[in-house]
């Protein structure tokens, strides 16, 4: 007889529903597997027929056909192993196919039977229950990640056999509870209090966080600041549920799902090496996959040693902080996946590292320090609103028991400007913070009075400002307001932002 079980393939961040139809024909015992599937579909066939026969099942004995429809969609991974062996039982009339109705079914098997972890069941759990499915069969280890999804039954299958038993009335397996996403612990992350010294750097990356402005910090090796880096997910606003959501589907599908984690509560940071291909930073291959960018979607994307890192790699870049989305272009068609990152970048100021350090002389031309600065295109520069020198730290500041302000205190500030700007923001699509306005709502938030408009008329001419800078600072100057509670901006809040531009140095390089 012919049988149907319904998997789901995932493209790009989306599940699609797959129907596998197993039917039997003439000919030599064998399956073959027809629909689009890449390799790994294929070698579904040895590995469905010994982990039956090692579940102590019999497998048929004459030509099996299965299609994996609809045939457009290209099917990828193990993932069908489980759907493909339940269809091969029904089909020998060893499972009712009432048994299967209104399920979908997902899982590798191995050779012995057991039903191994499956990437992107997240996604696969939501286009389930969209599609009205009301019950899912997943692998046991992927069953709290399924039970994220609400009103949807979730049973976690650890073997062949014990779901046969299930399915033919023999022995019940309990579904999963619903993972209660508020008892879900956040991971540690470095403390500001544990950093010496760099006040005025924390009070940037506070600014940075409060209006999701990017960062470059420049200065000598051993400054802190990589430390300063990976304090600031500490300082950023807790995820929302549905941020969450959005973070752990991306993981998922790349499967970078941390094992005992079936949702990511703490905002991502990425530290990609310098040698990361473009493939790698913004995604690719023959069947597009999210890069680094997409996997700091929500969080931080830290590039140190920035001049390091290959010019097209940088450029290529540029759009996705403009339009907080990457877009995979390739001959069957183009993928989006979301970017919506803060870049925060660090770089010595030459290739030794000390140009300008009071202690320790640079031994460095002029010519190479240009040459080194100019590895750094003057467009992406133009997209980082906030420029800060990290000076080595004085051994007294390093020395002093007293702790600084924790990023507990930094938070609750950030968190108070982040709410400002939301009811500032209701409304108005794709604007989360001051750094996501458009030009109209930078005229509507960010009007100056009189001695604000003389200090920026002064602050272009003299810094020879471009329209893009003139904009990004009074976004600054928007966010250093809502930290301090202020409806306007204040000259003060300009001279501030106005401080956060590119120094000289970096000007001429």
């Amino acid at each position: 007889m012919l049988a149907r079980v319904y998997s789901c393939a995932v493209i790009g961040l989306e599940g699609v529903i797959v129907e596998v139809e197993v039917d039997s024909a003439g000919g030599l015992p064998v399956m073959d597997i027809v629909g689009l599937p890449d390799a790994a579909v294929k070698e579904s066939r040895e590995r469905v027929r010994a982990a039956i026969k090692n579940s102590d099942l019999p497998y048929p004995r004459k030509r099996v056909v299965v299609n994996l429809a609809p045939a457009a969609v290209r099917k990828e991974g193990p993932t069908y192993d489980l759907p493909i062996a339940l269809g091969v039982l029904v089909m020998s009339e060893l499972l009712p196919q009432q048994a299967l109705d209104g399920a979908l079914v997902v899982g590798e098997l191995s050779l012995d039977g057991i039903v191994r972890h499956a990437p992107g069941i997240l996604p696969i759990a939501a286009v389930a229950r969209q599609q009205g499915f009301q019950r899912v069969f997943v692998p046991q280890a992927d069953a709290a990640e399924a039970a994220l999804i609400p009103g949807l039954e979730v049973i976690p299958v650890r073997t062949l056999g014990e779901l046969f038993a299930h399915l033919s009335g023999e022995q019940v397996i309990q579904p999963h509870p619903p993972t209660q996403v508020e008892s879900l612990p956040a991971p540690a992350q470095t403390d500001f209090s544990e950093i010496k010294g760099q006040e005025h750097v924390k009070r940037a990356l506070e600014v940075a966080a409060a209006g999701g402005h990017n960062v470059l910090m420049i200065g000598p090796p051993g400054a802190g600041k990589t430390l300063l880096a990976r304090a600031l997910p500490g300082i950023l606003p807790r995820l929302s549920i549905e941020e969450a959501l959005d973070v752990t589907r991306i993981y998922s599908v790349a499967d970078q799902l941390p094992p005992d984690t079936p949702l990511i509560r703490a905002r991502p940071f990425r530290s990609p090496h310098h040698t990361i291909s473009h493939a790698g930073l913004v995604g690719g291959g023959n069947v597009p996959h999210p890069g680094e960018i997409s996997l700091a979607h929500r969080g931080v994307l830290f590039l140190d040693e920035l001049p390091e890192f290959s010019m097209r790699v940088l450029e290529v870049m540029r759009q996705p902080m403009e339009d907080k989305v990457v877009t995979i272009a390739r001959a069957q068609g183009s993928l989006t996946f979301p970017a919506n990152f803060q870049l925060i970048a660090a770089m010595n100021p030459c290739p030794c590292g000390y140009y300008g350090d009071p202690v320790k002389a640079c031994t460095c031309s002029s010519a190479m320090v240009t040459k080194y600065q100019k590895r750094i295109s003057g467009p992406l520069l133009d997209r980082i609103d906030i420029h800060i020198e990290v000076p080595r730290v004085e051994y007294d500041k390093l020395s002093q028991d007293r702790l600084g302000e924790p990023s507990a205190t930094v938070q609750a500030r950030v968190e108070a400007a982040r709410q400002r700007q939301r009811r500032r923001f209701t409304g108005q699509d794709g604007i989360a913070s001051n750094a996501d306005m458009r030009p109209a709502e930078v005229r509507q938030h960010c009007k100056l009075d009189d001695a604000g408009n003389t200090l920026m008329r002064t602050a272009m001419r003299q810094l020879q400002l471009s329209a893009r800078a003139y904009h990004r600072i009074l976004k600054l100057a928007r966010t250093i307001a809502d930290l301090a509670g202020a409806e306007s901006i204040t000259p003060v809040h300009l001279a501030e932002a106005l401080q956060y531009r590119p120094r000289a140095l970096m000007d001429n390089g």
